[in-house]
């Protein structure tokens, strides 16, 4: 389990992209790149890191789902991924 101040960012640098994605857009279209170095640092999407949505684990991601190995794996284990069942062979 990552600390809940990681989790907490995350989510304020998610809200700081999609604030700025207009205006970033705008500044890359007209080819203004010194006004777009003037924008804050967490504005650019490249800054952000996949986490877990359950437990903000940052290794072992899986984009498909949007969480970590260790929570698909918890959660398929009780049937509560969709479309998801143990293998056997």
């Amino acid at each position: 389990m990552a600390k809940k101040s990681k989790i907490a960012k995350l989510a304020h640098q998610r809200a700081f992209v999609k604030k700025y994605a207009a205006k970033r857009r705008e500044l890359k279209s007209s080819g203004d790149y010194i006004a777009l170095s003037k924008l804050p640092r967490n504005s650019s999407p490249v800054r952000l890191h996949n986490r877990d949505e359950y437990d903000g684990r940052l290794h072992a991601y899986m984009r498909k789902f949007g969480m970590s190995r260790l929570t698909f794996r918890n959660l398929a284990h009780k049937g509560q991924i969709p479309g998801v069942k143990k293998a056997s062979w």
